[in-house]
């Protein structure tokens, strides 16, 4: 047996034993099946040279990871590099032009990426956490339900896991998209347009969310729950997931033995956390809270159809170009074979 086909098979064991894993721990039911295996792609030996990591503040898989050094580690031959983005479009967006190979977005970016045809591939997720958004209101506002947003100015990230929970929210409502005024602004400017009253409402994610409880005290209209499950994507590019799968299901190993620390050392996470963003310790401490077990693993048929009603939501309001079929940009691991060609 040669040296490559040992590999691409080692690689295929350790896919498999993962796959078993990430449905046991989700309490899912079996894995997405398998096609029929391909040919050990020749590049699938290949050492892989870089690894251009994607993630934001409150990726705490990625963020201990990095702290932690463990893929430096692991990949010593690998030049890995860190990459921070204030939200999930701004990083596809990198990832799509090849400056990234891998990343974590939340449920909306990848569906605005793949309507305006960008070329990039889901490789796994995290559990939903639907606790971890909301749409917030000052304490003093006079808005009490979701109705009470028709006619008002709600900010939000354009593309966010925040657009699809908004969207959500006014269809609860009662009300149609058009009722409101979405204002779209990146988390830091919408947090000061909304302290300062230029906005009525503001839907955002953690730890942006927890970090504005805790300074100002915002009333939530609503959270995720019911409403969006505010699931967490991996993302990789195209070149990575087919050529180096060993390299995909060693980062989940990885980003699974940080979310075990989270869960059983929670004050050495928020250390580790808190370190490296600069946030207060109770404010990371807040937001790990509203977080679920989260361990990492391939996507489940289950969350593809999620997703797919993320996309169908987004399109039907005409907020994406053109209809988008999820399944068709989700990476199956078998040698690193994508679900389906490329449109």
């Amino acid at each position: 047996m040669t040296v490559s086909h040992t590999k691409a098979s080692t690689a295929r064991r350790r896919l498999l034993q993962l796959l078993a894993l990430s449905a046991g721990s989700w309490g899912l039911g079996a894995p997405v099946a398998l096609a029929q295996p391909a040919a050990a792609s020749s590049q699938a030996s290949e050492p892989l040279q870089q690894l251009r990591i994607g993630y934001q503040k409150a990726a705490a898989n990625l963020v201990i990871a990095k702290q932690s050094g463990w893929l430096e580690k692991r990949f010593p031959q690998t030049k890995i590099a860190w990459i921070e983005f204030p939200a999930g479009p701004q990083l596809l967006e990198a990832l799509a032009v090849g400056s990234l190979e891998f990343g974590l977005t939340g449920d909306s970016p990848p569906v605005f990426a793949q309507a305006a045809g960008k070329d990039l591939v889901y490789v796994g997720a995290e559990p939903p956490k639907p606790e971890s958004s909301a749409v917030l209101v000052l304490k003093d506002s006079p808005l009490k339900t979701l109705a009470d947003l028709k006619g008002r100015k709600v900010a939000l990230q354009k593309g966010s896991s925040a657009h699809y929970l908004l969207v959500r929210a006014v269809e609860r409502a009662g009300l149609q998209w058009g009722d409101i005024q979405p204002v779209y602004l990146t988390p830091a400017d919408a947090r000061a347009a909304f302290e300062r009253g230029s906005v009525d409402a503001w839907a955002i994610w953690d730890p942006f969310y927890a970090a504005t409880e805790l300074a100002i005290q915002p009333r939530a209209l609503t959270t995720g729950r019911g409403l969006s499950g505010n699931s967490s994507f991996y993302l990789a590019s195209r070149a990575l997931a087919e050529r180096h799968p060993a390299v995909i299901a060693a980062l989940f190993e990885e980003l699974t033995r940080a979310d075990r620390l989270v869960q059983q050392d929670r004050p050495a996470a928020i250390r580790l956390i808190a370190d490296f963003s600069g946030l207060d310790a109770g404010i990371v401490s807040l937001f790990l809270q509203r977080r679920p077990p989260s361990p990492v693993g391939p996507i489940q048929p289950a969350t593809v159809a999620d997703q797919q009603r993320v996309a169908d939501a987004f399109h039907k309001l005409g907020l994406i170009p053109k209809p988008v079929e999820i399944a068709r940009i989700v990476w199956r691991p078998d040698n690193g074979r994508i679900a389906a060609a490329k449109p």
